[in-house]
């Protein structure tokens, strides 16, 4: 009998709620999809209390779908409507009960500014794998380092990297219950989902969530007093991207790339998408520009040449760095340990960056 999602709901029907109902009378079951004997679903339980009860009942609903005829593998993923799954116990401690990540976005009169900070300046890339989020995460360091008193803000909120590439181990405090206390690191404060959710779970939000942790981020984090606040966008032109422009006073933006056609094609819908919500491209980055042999010195153009440069003159916008494709900034971002804070051609190239930032009344 071939797998259908009527067998499949109708053994998620024998699965009961904590409170009342079953998993399918509830209608809390989403996302099911079936690829050959491989059926994926998310549990999205009414509210993060309903939630935390719950496991039981994920692993009652993978036994029983595991049970049905043609099924290989069975992944149940447990999340919560009012946000993500419910801190330790060890976390709440910590932090007020009432502070929620993940909520639904508030009511608000336009752009605002955020309390206590002179610029913000969104990372941007068309598409994903061009090194934006290592480029966040060095010039923060690089703008840190060369005086600056500066925020790192981690709006990739279903892939967030910088808690890892920054190197950052705790998790975020809150002492009233509305506010969020940000970490440390390298003279950087940062805030990443990456820092509050565990690191092997996945973060399954739909796009309000999405929105309301950008604006949570923005305004309920304690930035005090910052030059510039980076935020690391996720790649493309969707709810984050407009969730920031509507809701926080920009300075502008950097957008990242490679040299290669196809990355700069999505770099100019990037482009496109700033200037239909009235937010200033600052310049653009090379990322991986060339690659240098360490041992004869050769220099490739792995992702093609120059491509960046013609967009840049093409929209009137500076080319404000070329940065080389070098397995040290790959290894420096495992260590969180950002490539900028060591000597080197490639921590040159940030800081020299930075330094132009500067200069330009930007950084």
């Amino acid at each position: 009998m071939a797998l259908t999602r009527e067998r499949i709901m109708s053994v998620l029907a024998e699965v009961a709620m904590p409170d009342k109902g079953d998993l399918a009378s509830r209608d809390v079951v989403r996302a099911l999809n079936i690829d050959g004997g491989h059926v994926s679903f998310v549990i999205e339980a009414p509210d993060p209390d309903i939630a935390s009860q719950m496991e039981p009942q994920r692993r009652a609903a993978e036994a029983a779908v595991s049970a049905l005829d043609g099924v290989e593998r069975v992944t149940a993923i447990l999340t919560a409507h009012g946000g993500g799954k419910p801190a330790p116990k060890q976390q709440q401690q910590q932090e007020a009960p009432s502070l929620r990540v993940g909520g639904h976005p508030k009511p608000q009169a336009g752009p605002q500014a955020i309390p206590g900070v002179d610029r913000v300046i969104a990372v941007a890339s068309g598409k994903g794998g061009v090194g934006k989020s290592t480029v966040s995460s060095n010039l923060a360091v690089a703008l840190a380092a060369a005086g600056r008193k500066v925020g790192l803000l981690d709006a990739d909120i279903l892939g967030p990297s910088q808690a890892h590439m920054m190197g950052v181990k705790d998790k975020p405090a809150s002492a009233d219950g509305k506010t969020l206390e940000p970490l440390e690191a390298h003279g950087v404060k940062v805030m990443s989902v990456g820092a509050i959710v565990d690191q092997d779970q996945a973060v399954v939000w739909r796009g309000p969530m999405l929105m309301g942790t950008v604006q949570q981020f923005a305004f309920q984090v304690n930035w005090g007093d910052l030059d510039v606040l980076i935020v690391d966008l996720p790649p493309g032109t969707g709810d984050v991207q407009l969730t920031l422009s509507q809701k926080v006073e920009m300075t502008g933006a950097l957008v990242v790339s490679t040299p290669q056609d196809v990355a700069l094609l999505d770099a100019h819908k990037a482009i496109d998408m700033f200037g239909k919500v009235s937010v200033p491209v600052l310049g653009l980055i090379e990322n991986m520009s060339s690659y240098i042999c360490p041992n004869c010195g050769h220099e490739a153009h792995l992702f093609g040449e120059g491509g960046v440069a013609r967009e840049a003159e093409k929209i009137g916008a500076p080319l404000l760095a070329q940065l080389p494709l070098s397995l040290d900034v790959r290894m420096a971002g495992d260590k969180g340990i950002p490539v900028a804070l060591t000597e080197g051609a490639v921590g040159e190239g940030y800081r020299a960056l930075a330094a132009d930032l500067v200069a330009r009344g930007i950084g």
